[in-house]
């Protein structure tokens, strides 16, 4: 009798899904299966997000469905919902989130670090794996962050027989070749700032790489303290920076600054002009100016002025521009050739740079940071156009959207 792949395939599932049902299929026979619909909060159009239920499909071999716990609001969730730069609509947003694996596909076993999956893990993803025609990733692996075919759950379009692509509902289905990383021994507030901490830990790594000497002592300027620029100063101190420099023009950020490692803070507001903010960078620093600078505000008048708190032979990280937002005038000889400054951009992060992230917040909270209390708002699913428009007003720091 002859039996082909397909059969096979099938008999071996059935036996493995008998010897272990966490790691093949869909849920345990003692638990509830999978409703057959499900809500997600779609943007329609600019500033229009509207809860819809769907038909929830069965997940292939090569996916994982995962019941959404929470996930946090970014930057560019709330680009994306003030004017739909990237044209996208409708779709559902949302890719700092986690949840539990509720069914995992046939031909799963293990993450992206090697750990089992099976039902009931608490797990977080974020990005696909970056196509075989990318010519970035098949050169570098490294660089596949800068592919311009790089897929980031929550920035998918919406597909006719699926529509959980983003963390803004009740289920995500996990596509086969995403990365997707076990973390059941983190509280679920942590693992809503993996996927931000991984941008922080990227830029970090730039700014090593590029030849800037961070170490116990150099004396670093983290320009913006939004969320982003707040993990920056929880890395920088947990990596072992002392000499923390944070500037912003909110005093309740700047607070929270110090309590995640600043050792000095700036009220822009305070002071006449750049060159007045730059005297006072040079006081905390010997004279001279910063060794190096993080720029996160996303503003490109900010961007100049970076430069003046900046000493001769130091390095700049440009981390805030995630979007295009507009131009600005620098001085080449001045800024730049004079001081023989280093100038890095920072995109983004790679999959592997989610357990770097993970153990840095795993870290921070060890050494007594207060890591989460970046999260001061939360919201359930049906009251996520509040919560956007929290985070679009500037109240708080992370706003989280719950759907447990």
């Amino acid at each position: 009798m002859e039996i082909n792949k397909e059969q096979i395939d099938r008999i071996v599932t059935d036996v493995l899904s008998k010897m272990n049902p966490n790691t093949c299929g869909t849920a345990p026979s003692d638990s509830a299966p999978p409703p057959k619909t499900a809500r997600a909060a779609v943007l329609q159009s600019a500033r229009k997000l509207e809860i819809v239920e769907f038909p929830l499909r069965d997940i292939a071999r090569d996916e994982i469905l995962v019941r959404v716990e929470a996930c946090g609001v970014c930057g560019t969730d709330i680009h994306c919902y003030k004017s739909d730069p990237f044209n996208l609509a409708p779709l559902v947003l949302g890719h700092e989130g986690t949840g539990e694996v509720i069914a995992v596909g046939s031909d799963v076993r293990i993450d992206s670090v090697g750990k089992p999956i099976r039902v009931g893990d608490k797990v977080v993803t974020s990005i696909l794996d970056a196509t075989e025609a990318c010519m970035i990733a098949k050169y570098n692996p490294l660089k596949a962050n800068l592919c311009d075919d790089l897929s980031v759950y929550g920035l998918l379009r919406d597909e006719p027989d699926n529509h959980f692509n983003g963390y803004f509902g009740e289920y995500l289905i996990i596509r086969g070749g995403s990365s997707v990383f076990v973390v059941n021994d983190m509280s679920v507030d942590l693992r809503c700032l993996i996927e931000p901490a991984a941008v922080v830990c990227h830029a970090l790594e730039r700014a090593k790489n590029c030849g800037s000497a961070l170490n116990f002592r150099t004396r670093v300027v983290v320009q913006g303290c939004g969320p982003i620029g707040l993990l920056m100063i929880a890395v920088l101190r947990t990596y072992g920076v002392n000499n923390i420099i944070a500037i912003d023009g909110d005093h309740s950020r700047l607070a929270m600054a110090q309590t995640l490692g600043a050792d000095h803070l700036i009220n822009y507001k305070d002071y006449a002009g750049v060159d007045d903010m730059a005297a006072k960078v040079e006081s905390l620093t010997k004279g001279l100016g910063a060794h190096f600078g993080f720029q996160v505000t996303g503003v490109p008048l900010a961007f100049a002025n970076l430069f003046k708190c900046i000493r001769r032979g130091g390095g700049i990280c440009e981390v805030g521009h995630f979007v295009d937002g507009g131009e600005c005038a620098i001085n080449p000889h001045h800024d730049i050739c004079r001081k023989e400054i280093t100038l890095i951009g920072s995109w983004v992060y790679n999959s592997v740079e989610y357990p770097n992230a993970y153990h840095f917040l795993q870290r921070a909270e060890r050494i007594g940071l207060p890591i989460t209390s970046l999260i001061t708002h939360k919201f359930p699913l049906d009251q996520i156009e509040q919560a956007f428009e929290v985070n679009l007003r500037q109240e708080g720091v992370k706003v989280v959207v719950e759907t447990r």
